[in-house]
C-alpha cells in the first residue's frame, strides 16, 4: 500500500455502505420474516448474493424480477411492497464521525462516491441522506453506470470520469476484494474495518 502523506491525494473516492452510511442487513431479514411468518434464521440460511443480485445492481434486472427471484430462493410468499420495505430498512444511519469528516476534507480536495447498489436503494438514500451525500461532487453507482466493483472496467470508468490519475485518488471501502481491485488499477486504497479508519487516513493525508 502506498503510504498516505500530506499532499498525496488530489481526490477522495468513498464507498457508501459501512464507510459513509451504516448498513444492518438483519433489519431486512427481520422485516421479511415478520411478513412471512417464519424465523429469521430460515431466511438467513437461504439468502445469497447470486447472479440475480448482481444483475439487479447493474440495472439489468427489474425490481419486480429481483423480488420474484427472492420469493423463489427464500421460499416466502410476500409482496413486492413487503420486500421493498425490508430492502430499504437496512440503512441504519451515518457512520461515526463521517458527518464531520466529509465537509472538512471537501474544503481541500474533491470528494466522490463509488458504490455497488440498486435503484430502490438509490431512491431511498438519496432522499434520506441528501445533506450528507451533498458533500460529493458525483456519485458513481453501479445501477447507473452498469459496472460493479471489484471489476477492473468499473474502476477504470470511474477514474476516467473523475479525470485525475489513479495514483492521486485515495479510495475507501470496507470489502477486501474491492480494495484489491482498486489497487490493481493503480488507486491508493484504504481498507475501512473500524470506525476510526477514515479519520486516521484523513489525518495522515493532512486533511
Amino acid at each position: 500500500m502506498t503510504p498516505l502523506s500530506p499532499g498525496s491525494a488530489d481526490a477522495l473516492l468513498f464507498d457508501l455502505g459501512r464507510v459513509v452510511l451504516d448498513i444492518d442487513f438483519s433489519k431486512a431479514i427481520d422485516c421479511w420474516a415478520g411478513h412471512a411468518g417464519c424465523k429469521p434464521e430460515t431466511i438467513v440460511a437461504r439468502y445469497v448474493r447470486d447472479e440475480a443480485y448482481q444483475l439487479h445492481e447493474v440495472g439489468k434486472l427489474s425490481d419486480a424480477d429481483y423480488f420474484a427471484s427472492l420469493r423463489s430462493s427464500l421460499g416466502i410468499g410476500i409482496s413486492d411492497a413487503q420486500f421493498l420495505e425490508g430492502w430499504n430498512a437496512i440503512f441504519a444511519g451515518e457512520m461515526p464521525d463521517i458527518a464531520e469528516l466529509l465537509p472538512r476534507a471537501a474544503r481541500h480536495v474533491p470528494l466522490y462516491a463509488f458504490s455497488n447498489t440498486n435503484q430502490p436503494h438509490v431512491d431511498y438514500f438519496s432522499k434520506e441522506y441528501a445533506g450528507l451525500l451533498g458533500h460529493f461532487r458525483e456519485l458513481y453507482l453501479s445501477s447507473s453506470i452498469g459496472l460493479r466493483k471489484p471489476h477492473a472496467e468499473a474502476f477504470d470508468h470511474v477514474v476516467a470520469a473523475i479525470g485525475i490519475p489513479a495514483n492521486r485518488i485515495v479510495f475507501f471501502d470496507d470489502l477486501a476484494e474491492n480494495i484489491e481491485g482498486a489497487r490493481a488499477r493503480g488507486l491508493t486504497a484504504v481498507h475501512v474495518t473500524t470506525a476510526s479508519d477514515v479519520g486516521d487516513a484523513l489525518k495522515a493525508l493532512g486533511l
